[in-house]
């Protein structure tokens, strides 16, 4: 290991490190604007700018200088101080004093390290140069003459986000950065960007003017939108959610989030169920909750009770549900509303194994009836980073899509799984770590689950230190169900081959409830979406940001998220409703607060009382696992999601949401108003 001093610190840095991050290791700041962690080095803003000897008598760019045996490396000195000015009056010289209306104010590294580092004053007197401004689509909103050329972007969109839509052109002073042809971003994460601006050239366009960084209260979050479990800020003021930004969780999302997890938000204040409904003689109309209890009460449903849980619900709210269905005797759990019926018997054969982190590191990989791109975006960047970092191949079976990096697809025929072709197959023996993915669409075909769990046994797939078979589902409720026993053995047709008198919708909207004719349908559920539209009683619940609950993610992580703001009108959290609702169908659940609720949770489920991954006890033979059946039928697989932008209540009530899916997926144009 190399050893430095940095201001007289004496340090051992890691071989192939940067003096930049020698210096870091050193407890001394570095300003930059171009250098980010995650992204290739491109060493063209000149800010971090220090003095190492032996070398050249003039400052050095730390970020692109390797850190060698015997380096003095200056942070402070009169040289590096006068450098950055110099450095920072450049940058400054085209650059608008548009501090009071950028939406980057309060949080913009210019500014901070304008104060920081720069002269105080600008000797430059000439007039600035104008950029007009560039479309990106309805996620990123441009001020271009603002960009000081940091390329933050154009590596993020070919490096991490996979599509190389955003450039730049001319030279020099007439150097701009700008999306190709000026066409929308065709990207799912295409909003990162704007976090990794370190100026006002890309703002957030849905958040822009709204508020500004100090008046917001932040709260910490796990996002609900699909079954990552991205970690997120939610920023609000008042009673509304303004913008949800990712943190840092190198274990599940890094430091990135999808637009979809960004930009739903928006939809929290539109189409809300603030108010009970009862359905009389056909028609919705308002009632009090003594009005909806009592309509509940009166069905008179006994023990023929069911619990149908959503893609959104939260630990908390189905264990609350499945307390009252179980004290009325009730026995009819699911949480698979769209009709998968996949073998639950052992929770590992269901769970991404791997881990989000370690699939980075596989070197064969088989994707089966799955677009990561929309199913699981960040699981599908941690692929791309497999094959461009690592070297690793990657196969597919299933519909031909774009996933952003080279797939030899083999076909879209279920029976495959059961039959891959040689050249796949010696592939994947021959891998130190090989990793299979099976996707939603994939296990809703009979046969492949098991043709899947035998093909992982014949190439090794799970060897010590190594497990690669995975399951990545796209529900962020579906592997806290299955823990809480939301599984039917045939599954939601079970329940409605039972034909129960009452059943009980956490959230669920896209159950087919022509099925459940003769079932008091009570929706408990926080936007006016589908489930609502067919109910006979609708209980108004809290959205993700409006309670605190526990989730966990495809991978078996479990975590937290607190409340950020309160729901609307006489909307309730939904362990609360069913606690009410048992006192007035004369039953006991067994807990009177939510710390009793999660406790009573806890108890049941222990895993779900310790944050981290779980432990499903993957057999140390194959041969413990389910005996299920292996021979596919030879047809093609469905996919489960047919819109990424519109997959659940909130994105569809969400303006942003519904733009980007018309605009990127159904091609409509949107015409900008000249300025």
């Amino acid at each position: 290991m190399p050893k430095v001093t940095v201001d007289g610190i004496e340090l051992d840095v890691p071989q192939g490190a940067t003096v930049l991050q020698a210096c870091e290791m050193a407890g001394k700041e570095i300003p930059r604007f171009c250098y980010h962690e995650r992204l290739s080095i491109a060493g063209n803003c000149r800010m971090c700018l220090v003095e190492v000897s032996p070398g050249p008598p003039k400052p050095q760019a730390s970020c692109a200088l390797p850190a060698s045996d015997g380096q003095i490396i200056r942070t402070d000195s009169p040289m590096v101080k006068k450098a950055r000015e110099g450095v920072m009056e450049f940058l400054l010289i085209n650059h608008p004093l548009d501090c009071p209306i950028c939406d980057q104010g309060g949080e913009c590294d210019l500014q901070d390290q304008a104060v920081a580092y720069g002269r105080g004053g600008s000797r430059f007197h000439e007039n600035k140069r104008a950029v007009t401004e560039k479309y990106m689509g309805p996620i990123v909103k441009t001020i271009m003459t603002r960009c000081i050329q940091c390329t933050r972007c154009v590596r993020f969109a070919e490096e991490v986000a996979g599509v190389e839509d955003i450039g730049a052109l001319y030279r020099g002073e007439n150097m701009q950065i700008t999306s190709y042809l000026e066409r929308a971003v065709a990207s799912e994460l295409s909003g990162n960007v704007v976090d990794l601006c370190p100026v006002g050239a890309l703002t957030s366009k849905p958040y822009a003017f709204e508020a500004r960084p100090w008046e917001l209260t932040k709260t910490l979050g796990i996002d609900m939108s699909d079954a990552v479990g991205t970690n997120v800020r939610i920023d609000s003021r008042g009673r509304q959610v303004l913008r949800v930004l990712p943190r840092v969780n190198d274990d599940v999302n890094e430091e990135w989030a999808s637009d979809k997890t960004r930009h739903h938000v928006d939809g929290l204040i539109r189409r809300r169920l603030d108010r009970p409904y009862v359905r009389k003689d056909g028609q919705l109309v308002e009632a009090s909750w003594a009005e909806a209890f009592e309509a509940i009460r009166a069905a008179n449903a006994g023990a023929s009770v069911a619990a149908i849980a959503g893609d959104m619900a939260d630990c908390e709210t189905m264990f609350a549900a499945k307390a009252l269905v179980t004290a009325l005797g009730g026995h009819l759990f699911e949480g698979r509303q769209t009709g998968l019926a996949y073998d639950v018997t052992s929770l590992s054969a269901v769970n991404f194994n791997t881990t989000i982190a370690e699939a980075e590191n596989a070197d064969v990989i088989l994707l089966v009836g799955t677009n990561l791109r929309w199913e699981a975006p960040l699981i599908n960047t941690r692929v791309r980073k497999a094959v461009y970092k690592k070297g690793a191949k990657v196969f597919g079976i299933g519909p031909e899509i774009d996933l952003t990096y080279k797939v030899e697809w083999l076909g879209n025929d279920a029976s495959l799984v059961a039959k891959l072709p040689k050249a796949a197959l010696d592939a994947l023996k021959g891998a130190q770590r090989p990793m299979l993915i099976f996707g939603g669409g994939a296990l809703s075909v009979p046969g492949v689950h098991g043709a899947g769990l035998a093909l992982a046994r014949s190439v090794n797939a799970v060897r010590d230190g190594w497990n690669g078979f995975n399951v990545v589902h796209f529900s962020a409720a579906r592997m806290g169900a299955l823990m809480l026993g939301y599984s039917q053995p045939g599954g939601i047709n079970d329940v409605i081959a039972a034909k129960p008198k009452l059943a009980f919708f956490l959230g669920a909207d896209d159950v087919d409830f022509a099925a459940f004719d003769g079932t008091l349908k009570v929706y408990v559920g926080h936007h006016g979406d589908k489930g609502a539209h067919a109910a006979d009683v609708i209980l108004p619940a809290a959205a993700w940001t409006e309670k605190d609950f526990t989730t966990v993610n495809t991978e078996g992580r479990v975590q937290r998220s607190d409340k950020a703001v309160f729901a609307p009108g006489d909307a309730r959290e939904d362990w609360s409703i069913f606690r009410a609702l048992a006192d007035a169908l004369g039953v006991s659940v067994g807990f009177d607060s939510f710390d009793e609720c999660r406790a009573a949770m806890i108890a049941a489920v222990p895993e779900l009382g310790i944050e981290g991954l779980v432990d499903y006890g993957w057999p140390k033979d194959f041969n413990d696992l389910p005996k299920l059946p292996a021979r596919p039928e030879a047809r093609e697989i469905p996919s489960p999601i047919k819109d990424f932008y519109l997959t659940n209540a909130i994105c569809r009530a969400s303006p942003t949401m519904q733009r980007c899916s018309d605009e990127l997926l159904h091609g409509v144009d949107f015409a900008e108003a000249a300025e």
